[in-house]
C-alpha cells in the first residue's frame, strides 16, 4: 500500500511540473539541451521547501538522462548539463551546481557542492587565445554508492562507492571505494 501511495504521489508532482517539462521538450528541438537544461533549473532552483524539490524532481524526471523520483534535490540547486543521472535516494543539498555526472544509490551531497564535468572544461594551451574560445572537453564523472560529499567541496574526478569527501574538500584525482578524503587537492586521510 506505502507503495502505490508513493507512486500516486510522484505521479501528481510529474503533472504539475507537466506544463515546463512539455516546454523544455518543445525547446530542445530547437535550442542547445545543456543551456536549456541550466535555464529551467534556474527557474526551479527557486521554487522553496519540499514542494520545490518534487516539483524538480517531477521535471527532471523527463528531462535529465535519468532521475529517480525518490531523489531529493534542494533550493538553489542548478544543472548546467543535461547528461545527468541521478540514482535513487540521493540527496542534493542547497545551493549546489551540478554538471556531466552520475550520483549513485543513497549519496548525499552537502551545501554548496559543486561537481564539474571533469577537469578538462577549458584548455589553456596558447596564451593568444582567450580561454573561452579554446575548448575543452565535458566528462562525465561519477559519484558512488553510499557515499557523503561535505558542504563546500568541487568534485572534478570519481568518487568510489562508501567514500566520503571532506567539507572543501578539493578532488581532481579519482577517489577509490572506502575512503575519506580531504584537503586541497583531496588526499586519503583514512581508509573505512
Amino acid at each position: 500500500m506505502k507503495h502505490v501511495i508513493k507512486t500516486l504521489f510522484f505521479m501528481l508532482f510529474a503533472l504539475l511540473a507537466a506544463p515546463l517539462t512539455l516546454a523544455y521538450l518543445c525547446l530542445r528541438l530547437v535550442l542547445n539541451k545543456d543551456e536549456l537544461i541550466a535555464s529551467f533549473s534556474q527557474l526551479l532552483a527557486l521554487i522553496p521547501s519540499k514542494l520545490g524539490s518534487f516539483i524538480r524532481t517531477g521535471f527532471y524526471r523527463f528531462t535529465l538522462t535519468r532521475c529517480h523520483p525518490n531523489s531529493r534535490i534542494s533550493f538553489l540547486v542548478l544543472f548546467s548539463q543535461q547528461d545527468t543521472e541521478l540514482h535513487e535516494g540521493i540527496y542534493i543539498g542547497p545551493q549546489c551546481n551540478i554538471g556531466r555526472c552520475v550520483i549513485k544509490e543513497d549519496t548525499l551531497l552537502g551545501s554548496g557542492v559543486h561537481i564539474m564535468s571533469g577537469k578538462k572544461q577549458h584548455n589553456f594551451s596558447d596564451s593568444d587565445v582567450p580561454v573561452r574560445d579554446q575548448g575543452g572537453t565535458f566528462e562525465k564523472v561519477t559519484i558512488g554508492k553510499n557515499c557523503w560529499v561535505g558542504n563546500g567541496a568541487l568534485i572534478m574526478a570519481n568518487v568510489g562507492d562508501n567514500s566520503v569527501v571532506a567539507a572543501g574538500a578539493v578532488v581532481i584525482n579519482d577517489v577509490p571505494d572506502n575512503v575519506i578524503v580531504a584537503g586541497n587537492p583531496a588526499t586519503i586521510i583514512k581508509h573505512k
